[in-house]
């Protein structure tokens, strides 16, 4: 075959670390006890430690105060993802395995078949790259 009749694929990894934006202020549906601390250190000793390429860090608020806990996940030139309704241990797993997958994903759009059910469901947010601008609304080249 020609190789010049195949057009190679170019890859749009998220490059840079993928940022997780765990909230420390958020509450219980009630405004009763903070689950944010609970959930960051959750997510901390799931994700922090087993990727360089993984970043944890805490903040102040993600404005989505009646679903906590609320976390988010981006990248520098990757799709930035908020989510709530989030349970410590159910959403703790269902990041450490949607980060490696958004690691592996075009964009870090991952497919929806490959989201936990708490992730779908939990769903408050997809906010695509900033270089994401074309005039059609398709993916940059």
């Amino acid at each position: 075959m020609d190789s010049t009749l195949v057009e190679l694929r170019q890859s749009n990894l998220p490059g840079g670390p993928v940022v997780v934006s765990v909230c420390i202020t958020c509450k219980t549906a009630d405004g009763g006890a903070v689950v944010g601390s609970e959930m960051f250190a959750a997510v901390r000793a799931a994700l922090g430690a087993d990727d360089p390429g993984v970043m944890v860090r805490p903040v102040q608020c993600l404005s989505v105060c009646k679903r906590p806990a609320t976390v988010a996940v981006t990248s520098p030139d990757g799709y930035t993802f908020l989510f709530g309704d989030l349970q410590t241990e159910s959403g703790t797993a269902a990041l450490k395995s949607f980060v490696k997958s958004y690691q592996k994903s075009d964009y870090g759009l991952v497919p929806w078949r490959e989201r936990a059910d708490v992730l779908r469901k939990g769903m408050v947010a997809r906010v695509p790259p900033m270089r994401w601008s074309p005039d059609d609304g398709r993916a940059p080249k």
